[in-house]
């Protein structure tokens, strides 16, 4: 069930939820990472990267602060408008409030969120780590955005509607799915479990429990990281304005499938700004931030840019 934030900024209507995930006390002069989660996911999802900045630096060496987007988690009951830009300005506040230049994180849509973020801020952020996400496509003139949305997440935007008895058959829902169901399993289980239950809020009818994505947030922001015309040049304006830009891509899908959202063509026929660093990792788009070589590559992609 939804835990409790560390850090709560109000509004007038519902809040801004911040979790640290580090482990340990972090003195005054630890780096920040802000990390921020994918579209229908929430901040515990970055449980193992706080355990494995512990396990490189140290207790409380690295502070790594993460946010529940607005319209997830406990942000569920923050107001509209959603979209990219939003949360990016959103993240110049948090990085305001905690008074450091963090190191930006984001995975999948986070990406486009950090990106822009960095782009329209450059002096808030000390670098950018984007992870499987951030870097678009361009949309052809008919696009459909509900019928791209349901191609790319159909699983995702169909949890959203969905009804459960309780905490373990959630759980046996996600134990079925092929990229995230063997990570159940692995040593990030405990982590992932965390996150995932994160999710569950109280149906309104008291008939079980669902998740706690809004769906039109969801929507509004899948929406912007297909047609966002700010957020899909924003690695590269980041680039130009002088932040550093990485991006960690997972060579597997969302199904765990052998064509993930990026590979070398697709990423040549991109024209990628001068300076950007790409790293493939042999993981699924949700892995690529739980264990094994794609957590490597992130904490690694951090290290470089630790103060």
């Amino acid at each position: 069930m939804t835990a409790t934030a560390h850090f709560v900024i109000e509004l007038p209507q519902g809040s801004l939820a911040i979790h640290d995930l580090t482990i340990g006390t972090p003195g005054p002069q630890a780096p920040i990472v802000l990390a921020v989660h994918g579209i229908t996911a929430n901040g515990l999802s970055w449980g193992a990267l706080a355990e494995e900045m512990h396990r490189r630096h140290g207790p409380g060496a690295v502070r790594v602060l993460a946010p529940d987007l607005r319209g997830r988690a406990a942000s569920r009951e923050a107001e509209g408008p959603y979209g990219i830009a939003t949360h990016a300005s959103d993240l110049a506040v948090y990085a305001g409030a905690f008074g450091a230049t963090p190191i930006v994180v984001g995975h999948s849509m986070g990406g486009f969120i950090v990106a822009l973020a960095a782009a329209q801020h450059p002096e808030l952020f000390r670098s950018v780590v984007l992870v499987d996400g951030g870097l678009a496509f361009p949309p052809p003139p008919d696009l459909d955005v509900d019928a791209a949305l349901q191609a790319v997440i159909g699983p995702a935007m169909d949890r959203l509607s969905m009804r459960f008895a309780d905490e373990g058959e959630y759980l046996e829902f996600w134990a079925k799915h092929p990229a995230v169901g063997p990570a159940l399993e692995g040593p990030s289980g405990a982590v992932l479990r965390r996150y995932l239950l994160h999710d569950l809020v109280p149906a309104p009818d008291g008939e079980g429990l669902m998740s706690s994505c809004v769906i039109e947030a969801v929507r509004a922001d899948g929406a912007d990281v297909l047609t966002d015309a700010a957020a899909h040049a924003a690695p590269r304006t980041a680039l130009e304005r002088g932040t550093p830009v990485e991006l960690v891509w997972a060579r597997r899908g969302l199904m765990d499938e052998p064509q993930g959202l990026y590979d070398e063509e697709r990423l040549a026929a991109l024209d990628l700004p001068e300076g950007l660093v790409t790293t493939a990792t042999d993981c699924n788009h949700y892995d690529v931030i739980l264990a094994g070589e794609g957590l490597t590559a992130v904490a690694d992609a951090v290290d470089r840019h630790l103060p």
